[in-house]
């Protein structure tokens, strides 16, 4: 069903953009109508045909209406598709039903295009495959194993659960450093507050009484006169060294430092391993309980995890397993993988139940996760208000002893 990008005004007056399937322009020119909407102009932009004739991502660009795809959005249409299939229906009509519920203009629009692939005869991951922007190859590889297996409908469930798993995981973590962040810009907003107009109208008075000030007060004078005069010069050095920083890291050798250092550093170097355990953990067991083979398996895994370290150890263990060796020893020699873990996964591969042996790891590692950032987040409160305290404390010091000392003067 062909896609048609439309810009026009609704019963307000106000300007509104999107994009609607219909079995032609006809019909979508009088969907859009019954809506009531006023065109200014409607454009075929879907499909796989000419740029100019179908138009595309190409003819999108035109319209500011494409956005990002939240991994909610993946979450809720894979658990729909799966439901769907597991219903015995076809898949161009599942993918037409759940394309109705989409509201997102840009997300339907895909779908559209993945839709218009299956009908032409290619297979739903093939379709997939050319979003990779939006389905990673993790998904790709999981949906490919089901249509394989004639098991789509439960590939598809394993992959919702999966999604919404290291969703749930994410947001536990940008949660927990909400707090301290926001903490963090807080007092730095405070400080500079005082630095910019409380202290120079405090210099000045110091200034008029000509009094010899204590080295804490000096030391603030120099720090509030450098702000204010050369807060551009502050400015400059902060982005320099943040850019500097960001392409060290970006490097081969300083990303590979960099990671080394998030996994020994303390308190948080624990938690960067536990969350990347329970992400290999989990998806490992996704992919072989779905039919992938374990070589593919290793492929994708080591593509989802953020640290160079591991992703390091992981090749490693991928070529002595071509070689014949198990997963467990070349993880072990590593010593990066918690002991209990590589020995989990030994028992698993002796016992031939590798999959449910890594989810219970997954499983395991998540719980902690969880309660690592329930002590993080009770430990980060109180420290940064101890740290603001510090700083206002030493602020409220250095001008309060001059004016204490000039008092106690005058009664002498």
């Amino acid at each position: 069903m062909p896609v048609y990008a439309w810009q026009g005004m609704d019963k307000k007056g106000k300007n509104r953009k999107g994009i609607v399937d219909a079995e032609s322009l006809r019909q979508a020119k009088n969907r859009l109508k019954d809506q009531g909407y006023f065109l200014t102009s409607i454009k075929e932009s879907g499909g796989n045909g000419d740029d100019e004739k179908k138009g595309s991502f190409s003819t999108l660009r035109n319209f500011t209406f494409v956005g990002k795809v939240k991994d909610g959005d993946i979450v809720i249409m894979t658990r729909l598709l799966a439901n769907l299939v597991r219903a015995n229906i076809p898949i161009v009509e599942a993918l037409t039903a759940i394309i109705d519920q989409v509201d997102k203009p840009h997300f339907k629009l895909v779908l559209s295009q993945v839709r218009d692939n299956v009908n032409e005869g290619k297979s739903l991951s093939e379709s997939l495959s050319q979003h990779q922007k939006i389905f990673p190859n993790l998904y790709i590889n999981m949906v490919a194993a089901g249509e394989q297996s004639g098991a789509l409908d439960v590939v598809m469930e394993r992959l919702a659960d999966f999604m919404e798993s290291q969703f749930k995981l994410k947001k536990q973590v940008q949660g927990a450093m909400t707090y301290p962040i926001l903490m963090f810009f807080f007092a730095i907003g405070v400080v500079g507050l005082l630095f910019t107009v409380v202290i120079p109208k405090m210099v000045k008075l110091f200034q008029d009484i000509k009094a010899t000030l204590p080295l804490p007060t000096r030391l603030l004078i120099w720090v509030s006169d450098f702000a204010a005069n050369y807060w551009w010069l502050i400015l400059l050095m902060i982005f320099a060294a943040v850019w500097a920083f960001r392409r060290w890291k970006n490097s081969d050798k300083g990303g590979l430092v960099w990671d080394r250092f998030l996994l020994r550093v303390p308190i948080f170097g624990e938690l960067v391993l536990m969350i990347s355990v329970s992400r290999f953990s989990k998806t490992l067991a996704t992919l072989l309980t779905s039919g992938v083979p374990l070589l593919g398996a290793m492929d994708i895994v080591k593509n989802i995890l953020n640290n160079r370290v591991l992703v390091g150890v992981l090749e490693e263990a991928r070529e002595n397993i071509r070689e014949g060796e198990s997963i467990a020893q070349p993880l072990k020699r590593s010593k990066e993988f918690p002991p209990i873990v590589t020995h989990m996964i030994a028992i698993g591969e002796r016992t031939g139940d590798l999959e449910s042996m890594l989810s219970h790891v997954s499983d395991s590692y998540d719980t902690q996760v969880e309660a690592k950032i329930g002590a993080l987040t009770s430990i980060l409160e109180p420290a940064m208000i101890i740290f603001m305290g510090a700083v206002v404390g030493f602020i409220v010091m250095a001008i309060m002893q001059p004016i204490l000392s000039l008092n106690q003067q005058i009664r002498m």
